[in-house]
């Protein structure tokens, strides 16, 4: 395998999203004196905001409506009366307290030290161009990355291929030399794989329906066998 270039996505596949996340809104409710389960609260809300996050990738609804719309469908869908004032409130907080949560996902210093002088390494995200660095800074492993490409700063999000030649364009990468590594099939996998670059699904979540032409792996230290 030609390989010079790896393109890892942040969320969900080095940086543990979910986790910080929890951990991020099991600080705010209390102090914002929203009385509600918590367990039942991201049961609720992760699928939500996984919906809101395609509907995103998809430009249906604006990062604005995004951080909203989330939180305001998690609390009617619990029949728990929240101030707007509230929700705006929580939204801003979330974003600005979320980097300093910085769980990584286990493997992630071992494969990245692994790879770092073997391969440029890179990174492309539809994260919010605010966080992305920030989570990268305080959990420590910036400087492993050469290039950091954000979906904000193209104007489209993956899988767009604008996205992904954008990316190349930058590392100065050919798609035959270069290996997306993220858990979203659509927009991490797919997205990757129609401008004919390799790919590695990440698969945290044990998600079942997984194409035949596609390499997963359920823990990052598996990747090391395939390149």
């Amino acid at each position: 395998m030609n390989l010079e270039h790896i393109f890892f996505d942040l969320d969900h596949t080095l940086w543990d999203f979910e986790r910080n996340s929890a951990l991020t809104f099991g600080k705010l409710l209390p102090e914002a004196g929203v009385d509600i389960n918590f367990d039942n609260f991201l049961s609720t809300y992760v699928p939500i905001n996984s919906k809101y996050w395609k509907l995103y990738r998809e430009d249906k609804v604006s990062k604005a409506k995004l951080r909203y719309a989330r939180l305001k469908e998690t609390f009617d869908a619990l029949k728990c009366e929240v101030s707007d004032e509230v929700i705006h409130h929580l939204s801003e907080e979330y974003i600005r307290q979320l980097p300093n949560f910085n769980h990584l996902f286990e493997g992630t210093f071992e494969l990245l030290n692994y790879l770092k002088d073997k391969y440029q390494l890179h990174i492309i995200t539809n994260g919010f161009e605010e966080l992305q660095t920030l989570k990268m800074s305080k959990s420590g492993i910036l400087d492993y990355f050469q290039k950091i490409i954000t979906s904000e700063s193209v104007g489209v999000k993956k899988p767009n291929p604008r996205v992904f030649q954008f990316a190349l364009n930058k590392a100065q990468a050919l798609p035959e030399n270069s290996m997306m590594i993220g858990d979203n099939l659509e927009a991490d996998i797919q997205g990757a794989l129609d401008v004919g670059m390799k790919a590695i699904h990440f698969n945290a979540e044990d998600i079942k329906d997984i194409p035949q032409n596609v390499i997963s792996v359920a823990k990052l230290l598996e990747i090391k066998q395939y390149i």
